[in-house]
């Protein structure tokens, strides 16, 4: 059985194999301090950030992050859902769906009137669960790093 519930610091090992395997699919390397920054803020209720865990028969097998903020294009908060990883044990049984799904859920608790997410053009297993939960925009993504 499938739950999607709040990252607790009791899951900071499974997290950290998560949290690497999704960076290892991006090939990203981040300095340990940001990884540091990153578990700090989940707990830090000053911080516009919150995170939700995939748990299936007692191991984590999905993770989602999501940082809330406000907008010009709309009059409440709006939350980003910026990392959403499930891990390879855990695909196809409607893992990611269900970590969505959970995201929406917490945001429109917290008042938030819009949810977006990014992927990448080349996760093509991705968009096609995303395309069926959410509109797809069109707009490009830029990044200028470091400033």
């Amino acid at each position: 059985m499938l739950v999607v519930r709040s990252l607790t610091p009791a899951d900071r090992p499974a997290w950290d194999d998560l949290w690497a395997g999704y960076l290892e699919f991006y090939a990203c390397d981040l300095a340990p301090a940001i990884t540091e920054r990153t578990w700090a803020r989940f707990f830090d209720p000053a911080e516009p950030m919150e995170a939700l865990v995939a748990e299936e028969e007692g191991r984590l097998v999905g993770l989602v992050h999501m940082v809330f903020h406000p907008s010009t294009w709309v009059r409440e908060t709006t939350c980003y859902l910026e990392d959403l990883f499930v891990s390879a044990d855990g695909r196809g049984k409607g893992v990611g769906r269900a970590l969505i799904e959970a995201t929406a859920t917490t945001a429109r608790a917290r008042g938030a009137e819009r949810l977006y997410w990014l992927t990448h053009e080349t996760n093509a297993t991705a968009q096609a669960l995303y395309d069926r939960l959410a509109r797809r925009t069109g707009f490009i993504h830029y990044l200028r790093q470091p400033l």
